[in-house]
Parts: structure tokens; sequence; C-alpha cells
């Protein structure tokens, strides 16, 4: 997900106005799909426990069907790459992502590296992220992540307060993730991310603090930091409707961005709503999606986006493996985003990145950057002087209703 230079510039495709998406001619037009980035994400479901915040697509156990399921995406990449054409785009970055990948054989992620390798031309300088849990990387582990060409290791650190990350249900404790960035940085890894939650139960404004200095201390080249969110069909969903638990309080959110802004303002660029970097390690993978660029998704619950249609797969992994084995991509929906929808899915990606819109992007957005609305959040201090658009970091905590009222 990185290298914020790698920006949206010239010609970009989008449907003709009056054309069904997906059909009929294609002209140059705004900056609704970046032209430069090809992306691939490989999803795998595996976890040790399911933390009670987490409605991604995730099962614990199934030791058995970890080896298929990898062997199963080797099956995949070739149908998905084989529907690309003769001349697929250059392969900007890869990001396996989860659950857990580390919990599958590390021959098995290797085997997953190279099969896109054989199969896709690879840009210079690709990035290549692996998501893993602390308790999961020992030694041999990242020593195979190095020699099977990872460049970007993002690990789900979360809080350094043993209260919080009980109350989170993980099951590492903070001298776990040290220890885990040590051996990464020992095998040869080139960049480490951490993952933070604020918002957490138990945690306090001096608890969060304390993350973050642990978390600085590490000297990740990269940090993101959301806020807790309470999702229904979770473990803290529930804990929420039965009245057994508050939801995050919006003034606490908003002091700890605030803190976390101010803690990470010395070494890191925040150029994202909920990252921040050393210079040169944005997330050129994630960059991706916040510029809506295009990216094939594999494995079981996985998304892509080929520049008018987004589609995702079933989310089962018996239901995937027996598509694979059927011959078959997994695809269980689709949806296309008519015009006006590009529209204003453009405006929101683009204005969580710190360098926004220029003004004649934001124009053929449909968005005055001199109007009377953009005047108005310029004085409430949520758009920073111009003469494009781009929010100023109280503007990023309220990123969602400045694209309403800008939209």
């Amino acid at each position: 997900m990185d290298n914020r230079d790698h920006a949206v510039s010239g010609s970009v495709t989008l449907p003709h106005r009056g054309t069904e998406p997906g059909t009929g001619s294609l002209r140059a037009a705004p900056p609704l799909v970046d032209p430069d980035s090809f992306g691939v994400y490989l999803h795998v479901p595996f976890c040790l426990t399911r933390c009670h915040y987490c409605d991604f697509v995730t099962y614990t156990g199934m030791e058995g069907l970890r080896r298929p399921y990898a062997a199963a995406l080797l099956d995949e990449a070739a149908m998905a790459v084989a529907a690309l054409g003769p001349e697929p785009p250059a392969v900007t970055s890869v990001f396996v992502g989860g659950g857990t990948p580390t919990l599958l054989p590390a021959d098995d992620l290797a085997r997953v590296l190279d099969r896109l390798r054989a199969l896709l031309p690879v840009a210079p300088g690709a990035e290549v992220t692996v998501e893993a849990n602390p308790e999961t990387v020992d030694a041999a582990m990242a020593e195979e992540l190095a020699a099977a060409g990872v460049t970007r290791v993002s690990m789900g650190a979360q809080s350094f307060d043993a209260r919080v990350l009980a109350a989170l249900g993980r099951v590492h404790d903070a001298d776990r993730v040290a220890a885990a960035v040590a051996t990464l940085r020992a095998a040869g890894v080139p960049a480490v991310n951490l993952d933070l939650i604020y918002g957490g139960p138990g945690e306090d404004a001096g608890s969060w603090a304390a993350t973050l200095e642990a978390a600085v201390a590490l000297a990740p080249e990269h940090l993101s930091a959301y806020a807790l969110t309470i999702e229904p069909a979770t473990k803290f969903g529930r804990m929420v409707a039965a009245g057994r638990m508050p939801e995050p309080a919006e003034d606490d959110l908003a002091d700890r961005y605030e803190t976390t802004c101010a803690a990470l303002a010395a070494g890191y660029r925040h150029y994202e709503v909920s990252n921040w970097a050393r210079d040169g390690h944005a997330s050129r993978h994630n960059l991706t999606y916040w510029r809506r660029g295009r990216y094939l998704g594999l494995g079981a619950g996985a998304h892509e986006f080929d520049g008018v249609a987004r589609r995702w797969n079933v989310n089962g992994v018996p239901d995937y493996l027996d598509h694979i084995r059927e011959g078959r991509r997994p695809t269980d929906g689709e949806e296309r985003l008519d015009l006006e929808q590009a529209r204003f899915e453009a405006l929101a990606l683009r204005l969580r990145t710190a360098g926004g819109l220029d003004a004649e992007e934001a124009r053929a957005l449909g968005v005055d950057p001199d109007g009377e609305e953009a005047t108005r959040l310029r004085a409430a201090g949520l758009l920073g002087p111009g003469p494009g658009l781009a929010l100023t970091e109280q503007g990023m905590f309220l990123h969602g209703e400045v694209v309403a009222r800008l939209g």
C-alpha cells in the first residue's frame, strides 16, 4: 500500500455518460480509476481465536484444510490471470491478508507468491505484504518470509496494555510484539507495520498514550491506528445489544485520535485517515484502494475491482474449495456503480489521503474547491487552504461528514 508519489496523473477511463457501466465506449475522464496501480489481494481466513471485535471472513480450527486451501489459491490465481487476457497489467503490490496468513505453512506461502510471479509481470519495486499476528512469528517463519521476497509484514499489535489486549480477545502480550518485531528485523524483512486499535474496553487516555510510546519505541516503518467500531455480528456487538457494554464514546475517540496525531508527528507522515509512515513507506497496496486502482481478489471472501465492477468470492472454505475443484472461480456476487456513485466513491476515497484532490480533479468530480461549502469547511478548520481539496487532521477524523457535505 505504498508510494504516495505513485499518483493518479493523466488520463483515466470512465464509462461514457449515458452508457451502462461496463458497456459502450470509454473515454479519458476524471480521476475515478488509477491507471498506474494493479494489486493482488489474497485472503487467508484461518485464525487461532476470533477477536471480540472481528467481523472479517475468519475461521478458527480447520487445520486439515489449510494446505488444501493454499493449493486452491494457486489454482484460482491461474484462473483469474487467464481472464485478464494475453497482456495483463504489471503488479504493483501484493497483500496477503486475513485472518492470520502466517498460520499457513511458510513454504505454502512462498509457493503462492512464486506462482503469482510466474503468472503476472511484476513492476520494479513492487510491494509484497503479509499480515501476521505476533504469536505466529518465529525465526523460521520470518526467514521464510524474507526468502520469499516479502517486503513488508503488517502485524496486529492492537495495544500494549495487557488489560486491553485481554478485553479485545487477543492471545499475545506486549512483550511478544517486541520479540516478533526483533525476529523480523533479524531475518532481514525490510519493513514492518503495526496495527493499533483505540477505544477498547479498559483503555483510558494514559493507557493509549503508553501504547503509542511503546509502538514508536519499536521503530516500525508504518503505523495504523483505527477506532474501535462495534459490528453487530461480533461478540462486542452482541454485548452492546444486550446492554452489557457501552459503545466507545465519540469524545473519547476524538481525544485518542488527537493524541495519536501529536505522538506520531515527529517521525511519521500522516498520509491517510488512519495511517502514518516514515518517508518512503506509505502503503502502496492500500493507496491502490484509496485511488480506486484495479486489483484481483483471491481466496474465500476476497473482493476485487476491475475498474468497472466489484466482485466478491464465497465466504465458506469448503464452498470455496468445491468451486476450485470444479475448475471455476468462486464468485458470489458483483456490483457495478453508475457514474454518480463512482464519482462520489472517488471523492470519498481520495479525501482519505493527505494529498486529497487538486483543483482540476475536484472540479472534474463536480466539486468547486472555491465554492460556498468548501469555504465553510475551511473556516471550520476541516479543509486545508487549497487550491484543491485536502482534509486537515481534524477533518480526517470527521471524514464522513466532510464528504457528505461536499458530495
